[in-house]
C-alpha cells in the first residue's frame, strides 16, 4: 500500500463532494499538482466556476502544486478583471467593437490591459473557505491562508496570514527549519518513499525527516 491513486477523482469514496482536483480541471490554463483536494460544499464542478475572468487570450495561468487543500468557496481573481486606471475612464470600450474598438490604439490585449502574470501556489498549501487569491499572487509553500482571507501581496513560505488585506499572522516555523523543510521538497518524494516516513510527516522532527531514506 502506497496511498491513494492520485489519478482517482473521489479519493474518499462516501464523500462525492471532495475530489483530487487535477482530475476535474478541464482548462488547459489550470495546472495542478498530485493529491491535492478541493471539498466544495454543493459541487466540486464549482471550482473552475471560481476561477474568475480567466480569459484565454490573457494567456495567464493559474499553477498549484502538489499535496495541498482547498476548501470550499476558495476563489482565484485572474487578470481578465483588471481594467485600466491611468486614462479618464476605467471603461473597457475596445472589447465591445462596433467602432470602439479604435480605442485599441493599434496595442495588443497584452499592451493595452494590465497583467501581473500568473498565479502559483506552492506545494503542501492550505486555503481556507472562501479565500480569495488577487491575480498574480505567489503563494509559497507550506503556507496557510485563513477562512475569507483577501490575498493582494506574496505569501511567504510557511506563513499564516489572514484578513482583507491578508497579513502574515505568524510563521509556522523559524526562518533556519524554514530553509531545511524548503531545501527537504518533501512533496516531491515518490508514494513509496511518503508511505515510508508518514510517522515523521506527521510530527515535527525536521532533523529526523532529513534523514529519512
Amino acid at each position: 500500500m502506497t496511498g491513494p491513486d492520485p489519478a482517482t477523482l473521489h479519493p474518499l469514496p462516501h464523500h462525492r463532494r471532495l475530489v483530487f482536483l487535477r482530475n476535474l480541471i478541464t482548462r488547459p490554463t489550470i495546472e495542478v499538482g498530485d493529491y491535492t483536494y478541493y471539498d466544495d460544499f454543493e459541487d466540486p464542478a464549482n471550482f473552475e466556476r471560481n476561477v474568475l475572468y480567466h480569459f484565454d487570450f490573457i494567456g495567464d495561468r493559474l499553477i498549484i502544486g502538489n499535496f495541498c487543500a482547498l476548501a470550499s468557496g476558495v476563489k482565484f481573481i485572474m487578470n481578465g478583471g483588471n481594467h485600466e486606471t491611468t486614462p479618464v475612464s476605467t471603461f473597457p470600450f475596445a472589447i465591445f467593437g462596433h467602432g470602439w474598438e479604435a480605442a485599441m490604439n493599434g496595442q495588443s490585449v497584452a499592451e493595452k490591459y494590465p497583467s501581473k502574470g500568473d498565479t502559483v501556489v506552492g506545494h503542501d498549501v492550505w486555503i481556507g473557505h472562501e479565500a480569495t487569491i488577487m491575480p498574480g499572487i505567489r503563494i509559497g509553500n507550506g503556507a496557510v491562508v485563513a477562512a475569507k482571507a483577501v490575498v493582494t501581496r506574496p505569501v511567504p513560505a510557511y506563513a499564516v496570514v489572514a484578513g482583507n488585506p491578508a497579513t502574515v499572522v505568524r510563521y509556522r516555523f523559524g526562518p533556519d527549519t524554514i530553509a531545511r523543510l524548503e531545501k527537504l521538497a518533501w512533496w516531491f518524494w515518490p508514494a513509496e518513499k511518503i508511505t515510508r516516513h508518514l510517522a515523521l510527516l506527521t510530527a515535527a522532527d525536521v532533523a529526523a525527516l532529513e534523514q529519512a531514506e
